[in-house]
């Protein structure tokens, strides 16, 4: 019965007419409202455009840079290295992106010294805080720069 189908009811809508008189409702202005910029055909306003005023973007004054050649740290606290190794273990950087602590990427891995540790811990890593190497030698352990 494939000269039989049709679409369910409300599928189908006939188009806007716009511009065909005021009886349609969409007469006159064809629903762009009064005259202007805006009711042009292609008339549109930037965001952030004032009317001809200095935009606020250009009010405010600049401040600061950004330093491209900063180093970027990810940051390791000696107390997540006590939760995570077992005493005796090297821990890298390559281990601590592995175990999840810091997540992977470019930049450095810099240990600091927030929270205890017990174990004897072997520490690579690019850069120490100086709390840090005193908690991982009271524990037994060694810190080394990379």
């Amino acid at each position: 019965m494939l000269d039989r189908l049709k679409a369910p009811k409300g599928a189908n809508k006939n188009r806007k007419r716009v511009g065909r008189g005021e009886g349609s409702g969409s007469g006159k202005t064809s629903g762009k409202g009064g005259k202007g910029q805006t009711a042009r055909s292609g008339g549109s306003i930037k965001p952030g455009f004032e009317g001809g005023q200095m935009p606020l973007q250009r009010r405010l004054p600049k401040r600061g840079f950004t330093n491209v050649f900063r180093t970027i740290y990810r940051i390791v606290n000696v107390g997540q290295l006590a939760d995570a190794f077992k005493a005796g273990e090297v821990v890298d950087p390559e281990t601590i992106v592995q175990r999840g602590m810091a997540k992977g990427g470019k930049g450095l891995v810099k240990v600091l010294g927030d929270g205890e540790i017990k174990t004897a811990l072997t520490v690579k890593a690019n850069k120490f805080s100086a709390s840090a190497v005193e908690k991982i030698k009271a524990a037994g352990g060694t810190s080394e720069v990379i």
